[in-house]
């Protein structure tokens, strides 16, 4: 039974398909592409989360999270329906940073 639906990061799926036997491939491909350990996207999550910017919501914090962009540029691919302005972008990507 679904209990809440909530965007997960690539590593905290890691953590949780651990203790699931089957479906080998899904790990292969969550281990080959996931950046940070599950504590450690948990805490960028709400990190980002803090700094309180209305526009990005919890699908776009996971993808955030997931990628680690880099620039302006690469952060500005995961939101299509808004438009970060430069102090947004700023405080995001100073968080990206800390967890490189």
């Amino acid at each position: 039974m679904i209990n809440e639906m909530k965007p997960l990061t690539m590593a905290e799926v890691k953590e949780i398909s651990e203790d699931v036997e089957e479906d080998k491939g899904i790990k292969d491909f969550i281990k080959k592409f996931t950046k940070l350990d599950a504590k450690t996207a948990i805490e960028m999550r709400e990190e980002i989360e803090k700094l309180g910017i209305l526009k990005v919501k919890d699908g776009e914090i996971v993808k955030i999270v997931d990628l680690m962009p880099e620039d302006a540029t690469d952060l500005n691919k995961i939101f299509t329906e808004v438009s970060l302005d430069e102090e947004e972008i700023k405080k995001i990507l100073e968080v990206v940073k800390k967890y490189k």
